[in-house]
């Protein structure tokens, strides 16, 4: 599986931007996809998962409201839309792709991923 990230750039505080992610190869339907971030000097931290098994999201506790995660089937590909940006925001995000099922308290581990893009940067500046 190849992941193509894209959509980060540089947005004023408050302001939107889309992340998109297309996946490509020999993809499962009991993937799960995620999208994980890292700051300068900060450990990659979960941001959001979509579970195609049960069709569910899921969201850290400091993304919750602002973002949403949704994905095109037809297309492959798992968008993130970020809403109400924030500086702390700031970070080069990646997607992540898993091949099978997993429970819940795992998705938001990095390890649990078999597959990463390349990541893209987003700055949000205040």
């Amino acid at each position: 599986v190849q992941l193509q990230a894209s959509g980060g750039g540089l947005v004023q505080a408050g302001g939107s931007l889309r992340l998109s992610c297309a996946a490509s190869g020999r993809t499962s339907t009991t993937y799960v996809m995620g999208w994980f971030r890292q700051a300068p000097g900060k450990e990659r931290e979960f941001v959001a998962a979509f579970r195609r098994a049960g069709s569910d999201t899921f969201y850290s506790e400091s993304v919750k409201g602002r973002f949403i995660i949704s994905r095109d089937n037809g297309k492959n590909t798992v968008y993130l839309q970020m809403n109400s940006l924030k500086p702390e925001d700031t970070a080069v995000y990646y997607c992540a792709y898993r091949t099978n099922r997993v429970v819940v308290s795992a998705l938001r581990i990095p390890s649990q991923y078999d597959y990463w893009g390349q990541g893209t940067q987003v700055t949000v500046s205040s």
